[in-house]
């Protein structure tokens, strides 16, 4: 997978996890497994900690696993600090540090009230030919990877647009319903909505790249949110991403309190 279609699926498995809970100090832990077809790919780790209804921290630990693991060893840690404002997440710091092979790469961002106030990315890219820049309009009102998929339970999560920035590039993720299905794992069982994804990239990419330009024109990206027992939200618990090497899906196997 393209370095590009690697950071959306980080970015698809941080936001799996933000799980919001009840008063006082709580803390949810999630694992997933993510596959390609029927081979299992990476393993995932979050730990959501919400303090006294104010505020809140998200970690994670991403790795490769199985026949991938041999192929090139790729790694990631992320983090998001924000505040509970309301029954949304707002956050107010974004992390990523990515590994793949010998090459590393961290994004920072820093948000004020949903607006972007910075962003710092080392080592520092150097925009490709074709590169489509971030203008100042596409970081106002924007959402970041982790909280932004996280909705009240008198909502309904898959009538949204979704405008997520992930410290380089600016997308739109158009949700729309497609039912429901039955899901189980540790920690969950019962009925998950389905949700129909449509992504819009936006800005911070090389245009005419061929994972995005597949992805863009895909109509078989899919994300089921289920209710959280801790929290009266919806939250994520699987997510089919449709690339150029077979679909890719990210499933929690377990969905629960520590």
């Amino acid at each position: 997978m393209a370095h590009m279609g690697r950071r959306i699926l980080i970015s698809a498995l941080a936001v799996l996890m933000a799980v919001p809970a009840g008063a006082g100090e709580v803390v949810h832990r999630t694992e997933y497994k993510v596959a390609l077809g029927i081979l299992t790919i990476a393993r995932a780790t979050f730990v959501t900690r919400i303090e006294d209804d104010k505020s809140y921290k998200v970690s994670g630990d991403i790795s490769s696993a199985g026949l991938a693991d041999l192929v090139t060893n790729i790694s990631a840690k992320t983090s998001v600090d924000g505040v509970l404002r309301g029954d949304r997440l707002q956050a107010s710091r974004y992390y990523l540090y990515y590994k793949s092979g010998k090459r590393a790469r961290t994004y920072e961002v820093r948000y004020n009230n949903g607006n972007i106030t910075s962003t710092t990315v080392k080592p520092p890219r150097r925009p490709p030919a074709n590169w489509v820049d971030v203008p100042a309009g596409d970081l106002r009102s924007v959402l970041d990877p982790i909280s932004g998929l996280i909705f009240p339970a008198d909502s309904n999560p898959c009538s949204q647009r979704l405008p997520i920035y992930d410290g380089e590039m600016r997308m739109d993720l158009v949700l729309s319903p497609r039912g429901s299905q039955d899901f189980s794992t540790e920690g969950f069982s019962g009925k998950a909505l389905v949700c129909s994804v449509r992504f819009v990239p936006k800005s911070g990419y090389k245009k005419g790249r061929s994972d995005i330009v597949y992805l863009s024109k895909s109509n078989r990206m899919e994300i089921w949110f289920a209710k959280a027992d801790a929290a009266n939200v919806y939250a994520p618990v699987y997510v089919r991403i449709p690339t150029q090497y077979g679909p890719v899906t990210i499933t929690a196997v377990k969905y629960s309190a520590s």
